[in-house]
């Protein structure tokens, strides 16, 4: 879809900065704790991709995704759960202990991909696996603005946005799925999204809160502080029958609401269905260390209930990932390694550091970004210092918080040239492009995820750090809009532009 992308570069100036004020008037925003809000800048460039590979990429995310929560189910029933367990708060860890083994499902997980040759896994979100909303609003926008630029007939847009796919559908359907199956079958009249007031992506829920209304569930935005109920979970009065947790697990110690954490101990929920229950050890980067490991342990691998399809997606997507510790080790390419912590060291250019747990790139460390100002600011950060590669490795080695480190191969990901949008006008950058793919575990079938597609100037790609959402947008899609602009541009032509 070159040809696509070459119209969109020269006709961007006419409905550029239209679209990033329409995406920010729709929600696509970061909200500061003081409750203002910061446009997150969005593409004239998508990414175009066939709709047959969008769904294979979700496909491939349901086998991680499944495969990671095995792991984890069978780590946290073993001797070595503390791997899992020592680098979760007090209260992740007690609501862990309490409710893990009943853990079925989760509506939704988010599995974010480097796009080399082929789609490599980095992690497996399943805490606030988030932007199906942000996702929508950027393809959404993006598709009217251009379509009615190029003058796409206007009673056939509903459909064309149709065939995009929704995010925030496929939400919706996950989540009433997984309320049939606790609850016999029957749908929720009463849906609320909790999350911590001013929470960054907040405008994000306020949205999915919009479409859910519109796909037909009762759905409002409510906070930890505002529940209470005997029986049911309630807020103002009324009562919610299903609820979307859309809250990190800790934020209750820095603000506790007692009322909230007893109903977070009970899954899947007496009150009202909670999804997705707090599963703080799937996204713990130790577990996906273990699932890259599984490969060469067959044991472990059986023993955790791996499928043939679990293991050939792990084959195919996962880098080389390891807890990272002094000791031996079977290297990225499953050669010997008398220590890995001196391996490391020696190839920096090769290997990247990220704490277990933690989120929002923060303690993420690319050896061959030793010695720029992102590195050496986290470093401080860390550590008080500047340090170099090998002093970082050997703190990091002997780092306990947040359950130590993993360290992980780096897969490439060489910048793109895009067109960032703002309202004040149009900026070329080269960003880091990644994918990020939804699936859902336990549900009898998958609904229609699609992606979403961050860029950022740093390969460390995060949104409430910096950075913008590309539309994600299917070839046919693409195809529609630029035949329309070749029929606006040369009235008789064919859609391959000739007469």
């Amino acid at each position: 879809m070159q040809e696509f992308l070459e119209v969109l570069r020269r006709e961007a100036a006419h409905f550029g900065p239209e679209l990033a004020r329409t995406a920010y008037a729709r929600g696509l925003a970061v909200t500061l704790k003081d409750g203002a809000t910061r446009p997150i800048p969005v593409t004239a460039t998508p990414v175009i991709l066939d709709a047959a590979e969008i769904r294979r990429r979700a496909t491939l995310s349901a086998h991680l995704a499944s495969a990671t929560l095995k792991v984890t189910r069978t780590v946290l029933a073993s001797e070595q759960r503390e791997l899992l367990l020592g680098g979760l708060s007090p209260l992740e860890r007690a609501l862990t202990e309490r409710t893990f083994a009943n853990v079925k499902r989760l509506a939704t997980t988010r599995v974010d991909y480097f796009v080399d040759t082929r789609p490599r896994a980095l992690e497996v979100n399943a805490t606030i696996p988030a932007m199906q909303g942000y996702s929508d609003i950027a393809a959404r926008t993006f598709i009217e603005g251009v379509a009615r630029h190029v003058r796409y007939p206007e009673e056939k847009l509903p459909a064309l946005l149709s065939a995009n796919g929704s995010n925030a559908r496929a939400l919706y359907d996950a989540l009433r799925d997984g309320f049939a199956a606790e609850r016999d079958g029957r749908e929720p009249r009463t849906l609320a999204l909790l999350c911590r007031r001013h929470d960054a992506q907040i405008s994000e829920q306020r949205y999915l809160c919009e479409r859910f209304r519109e796909f037909g569930v009762d759905a409002d935005v409510v906070h930890p502080d505002e529940v209470s109920g005997e029986e049911h979970f309630e807020v103002r009065g009324k009562r919610y029958e299903l609820v979307y947790r859309h809250l990190f697990t800790r934020r209750l110690e820095e603000t506790p609401a007692p009322w909230v954490e007893d109903f977070f101990s009970t899954v899947p929920g007496r009150k009202a269905v909670l999804l997705n229950p707090p599963v703080s050890p799937v996204e713990v980067k130790t577990t996906f260390a273990l699932v890259s490991r599984a490969l060469t342990d067959a044991a472990f691998a059986a023993t955790a209930g791996l499928t043939p399809e679990e293991l050939e997606a792990i084959r195919a997507s996962v880098p080389w990932t390891r807890p990272f510790r002094h000791g031996p080790e079977q290297g990225p390419a499953g050669e010997p390694v008398a220590d890995l912590v001196a391996r490391v060291i020696a190839e920096p250019a090769r290997f990247v550091l990220k704490r277990a747990w933690d989120y929002g790139g923060r303690a993420v460390y690319l050896g061959r970004s030793v010695g720029t100002p992102a590195f050496e600011e986290r470093s401080r950060a860390a550590y008080g210092d500047v340090l170099s590669w090998a002093e970082l490795c050997e703190r990091a080695a002997g780092d306990a918080r947040g359950g130590g480190f993993v360290v992980q191969e780096v897969v490439e990901s060489p910048p793109e040239e895009h067109l960032l949008c703002e309202e004040r006008g149009l900026t070329t950058l080269r960003l880091h492009v990644d994918y990020s793919a939804y699936a859902s575990v336990g549900l009898e079938r998958q609904p229609a995820w699609g992606g979403v597609c961050r860029g950022s100037t740093s390969e460390i790609v995060n949104i409430v750090g910096g950075g913008g959402v590309l539309p994600l947008i299917t070839t046919e899609v693409a195809q529609a809009l630029l035949d329309a602009w070749k029929a606006r541009e040369f009235p008789g032509t064919d859609s391959s532009g000739k007469g």
